[in-house]
């Protein structure tokens, strides 16, 4: 049995520093209320761009590009170790965190953010990082398009873990591909929210005879309309709800255990009981004796996509 922890807050948005404080501390409050697994919303660090849905394509091209300049000065290089103070918050509280973020990739041509989720061990280590494989419509003006290398389950003390993120779990092969390698727990980070988002949570949990934890955004105009340029005039109405949250905790078989958070900040705790996906999974195993792996298979290329491959000169002839 182990002990969940869903921290639904808003963050310091476009401020990464200070998203990571809050971020820190949540893990803190969750630790010492006995959490193992804590997880945080889709791009949490530092927080979701909901701007986008409101921007024009055309006329407010300048204000977007002021508004992205702040993003990419404030998104995560994980190569340079951007995330130490969450990492090292794991390690000291011995906890598995999962968290959204803007990732920025200075490897190849530096100019390319991703929706990326990682997921660090209770030592601090970074077990996983998966992009997301296809941005949601305006969503494609800020990221790129993720690949498979990161879809895969890691080992926890809380289970064998596996993420999506927000639609990508609309997608069945995406699903398919975690449910294929044994997972305990489907952890999504998203901006998805209402019924349809809770049930579609319940589907999984029902399908993939696992555990479901949903990790909404929840946050009002006036937590974002100061931190943008043309915030104010993009955010108007302070007590707004941008996105109502939506969090939830589903048990192997659909029943909701925690949740939904809506309209509210806070944590929701549940307790993860892995005895209990065998028990889903007697009479609905959709990746062993409830498939036809005689007439279907699904075939993932988990290389990881890169833009330059540098072939050998081949080897000069003898005079």
């Amino acid at each position: 049995m182990s002990r969940v922890a869903v921290i639904q807050q808003a963050p310091a948005f476009l401020d990464r520093a200070g998203t990571l404080a809050l971020a820190t501390a949540a893990v803190a409050e969750a630790a010492r209320n006995g959490a193992r697994l804590i997880v945080f919303p889709e791009a949490f660090v530092p927080g979701y761009p909901a701007w986008m849905w409101r921007l024009r394509p055309g006329p407010d091209m300048a204000l977007t590009e002021r508004i992205h300049a702040r993003l990419r000065a404030n998104s995560v290089s994980l190569a340079s170790d951007e995330l130490a103070p969450l990492r090292e918050a794991a390690r000291a509280h011995e906890a598995t965190v999962v968290c959204g973020i803007h990732e920025r990739d200075d490897d190849a041509g530096g100019g390319t953010l991703y929706n990326t989720v990682v997921v660090i061990g209770p030592d601090g280590s970074l077990l996983n990082r998966h992009r997301k494989l296809m941005p949601t419509n305006p969503e494609r003006m800020v990221w790129g398009w993720g690949d498979a290398s990161g879809l895969k389950s890691v080992d926890t003390p809380c289970g064998r873990l596996g993420t999506l993120i927000c639609w990508e779990s609309y997608m069945p092969l995406a699903r398919y591909a975690l449910y294929a390698q044994g997972i305990d727990v489907y952890v999504t980070p998203t901006y998805d929210s209402g019924e349809r988002a809770i049930a579609t949570m319940q589907h999984i949990a029902r399908e993939g005879g696992c555990w479901v934890v949903s990790c909404g955004c929840a946050f009002q105009g006036r937590d974002i309309a100061g931190a943008l340029p043309g915030g104010a005039e993009l955010f108007r109405d302070a007590d707004e709800w941008i996105n109502a949250g939506d969090s939830v905790v589903v048990a192997p078989g659909g029943k909701v255990v925690a949740g939904p958070l809506r309209e509210a900040r806070g944590i929701l705790y549940a307790e993860l009981d892995l005895e209990r996906v065998g028990m889903a999974r007697r009479s609905l195993d959709v990746a062993g004796h409830y498939a036809r792996h005689d007439l279907f298979q699904l075939r993932v290329d988990a290389r990881p996509q890169q833009p330059l491959q540098l072939a050998e000169a081949p080897p000069r002839l003898a005079a």
